[in-house]
């Protein structure tokens, strides 16, 4: 009978055994992968993915700097998400005061980056899983310029840039791209990836320029202005009309015969000056054609010179409006 109980006691000993141990790999797999410092480093990944900005940054338990916060949610944050590939979290390194670091590999661009993300363990629930948070940060935030406009697109999401410029605080990692495609005027898009807190971003500037819509729209005004001012010439029979090209000519000239064309039309050049769009002097050439008699001998003969002309426009432009004012000189 003792013997019965003995091994009964025995084999219950020996299930509270295993059953121990299996709680102790238990807990053990539990802390090393839902309970693990990885875990809010997944959770974190995950909603830059979803975009989900609010719970991003309560994760990270970053502040924000003054700054704009046009790229903290939505599509704007999940665009900076998409370009990062190959993502692998790395084993938690070991540092001082209770805290790790994970390392999480990632590529952008086929370029391999990393990003270290610094936690600290804040105790444990149910006795036995650790709990771990991120060390309280503050997000960088990336500048950007752009040439004579006062709008730009970050991350395909139309930000203001008051005076030309603006900053905008983001989440890391992420790729984030200004561009400028507007009907008029267009910049060529630019890039920061940002890879940690810490690291400083290079600005992005965007060059603006005119855009060929442009050049052509300001092309058309011209070309309507100078062909509107020959006509009047002609239908006045001036040859040094009120317009930018004029022929100066001793002999008298018959009333009727003057005809005034554009054989050369101005190429039109549109660059950025002291804040505000200019159009390059214009230079071009017209004919002139008429029958004349000579003030010596009285003989009539024919008229017809090329002449040069130059002059220069005030350019002025309101959304999909613009405005070419001639400025001559008499």
């Amino acid at each position: 009978m003792s013997q019965a109980l003995v091994r009964k006691a025995a084999g219950w000993l020996l299930g509270l055994m295993l059953a121990v141990a299996a709680a102790i790999v238990g807990v053990n797999v539990v802390n090393n992968t839902v309970a693990s410092p990885q875990q809010p480093v997944r959770e974190y990944l995950d909603a830059l993915r979803d975009g989900d900005g609010g719970r991003a940054l309560g994760l990270l338990r970053a502040t924000v700097p003054p700054s704009n916060a046009a790229m903290l949610d939505g599509t704007a944050l999940q665009t900076a998400a998409s370009r990062l590939a190959n993502i692998t979290i790395g084993d938690p390194e070991e540092r001082s005061d209770s805290q790790v670091l994970v390392p999480v590999q990632y590529t952008i661009d086929g370029s391999r980056l990393r990003t270290d993300f610094l936690l600290q363990r804040t105790g444990t629930e149910w006795l036995f899983f650790n709990t771990w948070a991120f060390v309280p940060s503050r997000l960088p935030t990336v500048g950007v310029t752009v040439v004579n406009a006062s709008e730009a697109n970050l991350n395909g999401v139309p930000v203001n840039m008051p005076a030309g410029q603006n900053s905008f605080a983001v989440f890391y990692p992420g790729e984030y791209e200004a561009s400028l495609n507007g009907e008029y005027f267009a910049a060529p898009s630019t890039r920061a990836t940002i890879t940690s807190r810490d690291a400083p971003a290079a600005p992005l500037n965007l060059l603006t320029e005119a855009t060929e819509r442009l050049r052509e729209d300001v092309g058309q005004s011209v070309k309507e202005f100078l062909d509107g001012c020959a006509a009047e010439a002609v239908k006045q029979q001036r040859l040094q009309p009120d317009c930018p090209f004029y022929f100066a000519s001793t002999n008298n000239v018959d009333d009727g015969t003057i005809k005034w064309t554009i054989t050369e039309y101005p190429e039109i050049s549109i660059e950025p000056f002291d804040g505000r769009w200019v159009v390059a002097p214009l230079d071009g050439k017209a004919r002139v054609e008429a029958v004349q008699q000579s003030a010596f001998t009285g003989a009539w003969f024919p008229l017809d010179e090329e002449v040069d002309f130059s002059f220069t426009t005030r350019l002025d432009v309101d959304g999909d409006t613009i405005k070419v004012t001639p400025l001559l000189s008499y």
